[in-house]
């Protein structure tokens, strides 16, 4: 579910800029300091804290110094330190959301409830979102639960704030044991109560439980879930299913936890909205307040993954623990980080023990699939492609892109029949898919069967994608491959300017300008192709044509390229 940064929200984030182009004057450690910089840019807060704490020693009342140390300490999730940063930072005279945003999450981690209040009527403010929440929740720390209800519906009636004061609210009522007040709140329509996602539905069925309304808890399942939750969602199905009360250990318990649930949502809403950089501080300050939530741990892990923090983030994601209902969710993260880190084989040891920890998750062998078929183990991604298949249901959206990816494996393989079944089944759960299109429109062109349907696939592909270099790479070279050489010569231009330092596509714009005439032209292509290093085998064939010429090429392979046709009418 998509949310728009309504204005009040703007203001939670905006204020949070890293200040990594501030110069620090007379610098006694400037190595440290650009170093620092450096990796603040490329979201390394673990580096930037590093340097930061070097320069730091050096220049100790620096305040712009003091300002984009506590961020780097902040971003890497070390809170105290970030919190002892803040503190000479503002008796300096700084004015920073960052400071604001540490000192708060220690506060609430110490259950500090009047310190929370003392840095809020001191104008140490996060953002109207937030200290609301905080100041609401604070109050139920001191047992004020009027004062705290008061709070909450003063950020209900804040404009873009509703739906997050109504959960709030809802979770304070339940934790304080006003049941039939908090279903109350989730029994509103979403345009004056919550908006329907997975967190709140959740939050709802539990309380149906807790109620005693097994039936109607098992009737909003079916309606939010189907029939084949994950397992995290199919352990509560079965507790509601069974009559009995669910695992609660998600369930915010205490103000503190409400606090850091704040903090985490707001990072989890405005992803793709709000800089990751910027979200990142909130889902540390959240992950700090309550180190053992799941939810906080995951987020934050997304988050350094989005940020190419990959090692942090396969760290992140082990700190959910193996009892944690999502445990699961968190281990298919850290195969991925892992993945992306190249650390391949410690990736497919944890998803092969997911596959038998948690035999009904599909996701697994389909993960196992993709790494597997990166890594060139083609035989291995296939029987992990047929697992995920045979684990998910007839009708699962995710089948289209495992029958896609099982048919790239057996294209590889060179089992082309078995290949073109798979990409024809998965454009029926995704017609136009234009990978798929493409994917399958070039390999047709490319064994010179039924030209004419793989050229109108690959011309709804463009047309669906048309600034995708390899896709106009196709279109070109289906005209190409059926003598159309004039017609090939704009797509194949477009091509290479999208992807410029691609060597298949440089390679194949020498060609068509070969066969319109164009020799000097292909010869410099070819050069340029040769550039960009393609594989040993293409350079080869590069290299002979740079010596003799394509005909002589073709001619030497046996290949005869197809007759020219006229080219095409504007109305063709």
């Amino acid at each position: 579910m998509i949310f728009r940064i309504s204005a009040a929200l703007r203001l939670t984030v905006c204020v949070a800029t890293i200040a990594t182009t501030m110069p620090v004057a007379a610098d006694p450690n400037a190595g440290a300091y650009l170093a620092a910089r450096q990796a603040a840019v490329s979201s390394d807060y673990n580096a930037a804290a590093i340097y930061f704490r070097e320069a730091l020693l050096a220049d100790a009342y620096n305040t712009n110094l003091m300002e984009q140390s506590l961020t780097a300490y902040l971003g890497v999730g070390q809170v105290e330190s970030a919190a002892g940063i803040a503190r000479p930072f503002i008796d300096a005279g700084g004015e920073s959301q960052i400071a604001n945003i540490a000192l708060a999450a220690q506060a609430a981690r110490a259950e500090n409830w009047g310190a929370i209040f003392d840095l809020l009527e001191a104008g140490k403010k996060v953002g109207p979102l937030l200290d609301g929440l905080a100041q609401a929740w604070a109050y139920l720390g001191i047992n004020n639960i009027n004062a705290a209800i008061m709070r909450f519906d003063e950020v209900i009636k804040t404009p873009g704030l509703r739906g997050f004061g109504q959960q709030h609210k809802a979770l304070a009522l339940a934790m304080t044991g006003d049941l039939d007040g908090a279903n109350a709140i989730y029994d509103l329509p979403p345009n004056i109560g919550i908006v329907p996602n997975r967190v709140s539905i959740v939050a709802h069925l539990q309380i149906l439980a807790q109620l005693g309304d097994f039936e109607r808890a098992s009737n909003l399942f079916k309606l939010a879930f189907g029939e084949n939750p994950d397992p995290e969602l199919a352990a509560l199905r079965s507790a509601i299913n069974a009559g009995e009360l669910p695992d609660l250990s998600r369930v915010v318990t205490s103000p503190r936890e409400g606090i850091a649930y704040a903090y985490q949502s707001l990072s989890d809403i405005l992803q793709g909205e709000a800089n990751e950089s910027y979200l990142l501080l909130y889902a540390q300050a959240a992950r700090f307040i309550a180190p053992h939530d799941a939810d906080a741990q995951i987020t934050t892990a997304r988050l350094l993954n989005t940020l190419g923090q990959h090692d942090a983030a396969a760290q992140t994601f082990a700190q959910v623990t193996t009892g944690d209902p999502a445990f699961h969710s968190a281990e298919i993260g850290r195969a991925e980080s892992l993945r992306l880190a190249g650390h391949f084989k410690k990736a497919i040891e944890i998803l092969s023990q997911l596959t038998h920890s948690h035999p009904d998750l599909p996701i697994s062998h389909a993960s196992l699939g993709d790494i597997y078929r990166q890594l060139g183990q083609l035989a291995n991604a296939r029987k992990s492609y047929d697992a995920a298949l045979s684990a998910y249901p007839e009708d699962a959206s995710l089948r289209w892109w495992l029958l896609y990816s099982r048919g790239i494996t057996n294209e590889r393989l060179g089992n082309w029949d078995a290949a073109e079944v798979d990409f024809r089944a998965a454009l029926t759960f995704n017609p136009g898919n234009p990978s798929v299109l493409n994917y399958l429109g070039y390999s047709l062109v490319d064994r010179g069967l039924k030209y004419e349907e793989a050229l109108s696939m690959i011309e709804t592909a463009v047309a669906a994608q048309p600034d995708s270099g390899a896709i106009v790479d196709s279109l070109a070279w289906v005209y190409y491959k059926i003598g159309r050489y004039q017609d090939a010569v704009a797509p194949m231009e477009r091509a290479a300017e999208l992807e410029p330092n691609d060597p298949i596509l440089n390679d194949h714009l020498g060609d068509v300008y070969w066969m319109v005439g164009r020799n000097a032209e292909a010869r410099f292509q070819w050069r340029r192709a040769l550039s960009f290093e393609p594989k040993h085998e293409e350079a080869i064939q590069i290299r002979r044509k740079l010596s003799i010429g394509l005909d002589a090429v073709y001619a030497e392979e046996g290949v005869t390229p197809a007759a020219p046709v006229e080219m095409a009418n504007d109305d063709n």
